[in-house]
């Protein structure tokens, strides 16, 4: 009966995560160069602020049930993940999904330090814009590739 729930929680913070990373790159990018670049710098630090304060949480209910799962399900899978198609691509995307939480944990360390600035968001922005297309890619992949 918990695992559902774990899965759910997982699926939603997903959900919030993905969506957010793909609004900022897909959205945000052509928004900029339609409005002034003053009301574009309110726009961007209000949804910063926005961002820096419930990603966190976000991202820990995320993991956290990623976790959960691994430990619920997936731990033999995962002992020799290169014997079938689904360990393999299960331990692809958590080495993945570990660097989209590293990439995190350096913009809020740049951020702190105030040492962000357009150049590296934009390239954080699209290097996990990249590894969470892959992520979807592999989780639907895991249920459905076979070698």
């Amino acid at each position: 009966m918990i695992y559902p729930l774990i899965l759910t929680l997982h699926l939603f913070a997903a959900l919030i995560f993905i969506g957010t990373v793909f609004f900022e790159v897909l959205f945000l990018g052509s928004i900029r160069q339609q409005l002034p670049a003053r009301v574009m710098v309110w726009v961007e630090q209000g949804i910063a602020r926005r961002a820096r304060s419930l990603m966190p949480w976000v991202l820990l209910v995320l993991f956290g049930a990623g976790l959960g799962m691994v430990w619920l399900r997936y731990l033999a899978v995962l002992a020799s993940p290169l014997t079938s198609a689904f360990g393999t691509l299960l331990a692809l995307k958590i080495v993945l999904a570990v660097s989209v939480l590293l990439h995190f944990l350096a913009a809020m360390w740049l951020f702190k330090r105030g040492r962000m600035s357009a150049r590296y968001q934009h390239l954080i922005h699209a290097s996990v814009f990249g590894h969470l297309v892959v992520i979807v890619l592999l989780a639907k992949g895991m249920f459905y590739l076979t070698w």
